[in-house]
């Protein structure tokens, strides 16, 4: 085993057990081509459009007016006659 990775081995077995997954959870970022895709991107700098500006102040003039109460993500899928469940199925 290479030296580099013997002493990664080494420093992990002495991580405690919250440690260990917030180095799991690292490293399969870290592997992850989408996650890492996303961490390099440019910054998104182009600027809005009339457009998409109106659609803002729309939205946010519609969250203002029901109280703050925005849709949840299982009421829009029950207009679908789907539940989070189909998601997690399909991904296994």
């Amino acid at each position: 085993m290479a030296p580099t990775k013997a002493h990664a081995h080494e420093l992990i077995d002495r991580l405690a057990p919250t440690q260990l997954t917030a180095v799991v959870g690292m490293l399969e970022a870290m592997l992850d081509p989408v996650a890492r895709a996303i961490a390099n991107a440019p910054v998104d700098d182009e600027p809005e459009s009339e457009l998409e500006n109106a659609k803002v102040r729309e939205s946010k003039a519609w969250l203002k007016q029901s109280g703050g109460k925005s849709v949840s993500h299982e009421e829009v899928l029950s207009d679908f006659g789907l539940t989070p469940k189909h998601f997690k199925e399909r991904q296994e």
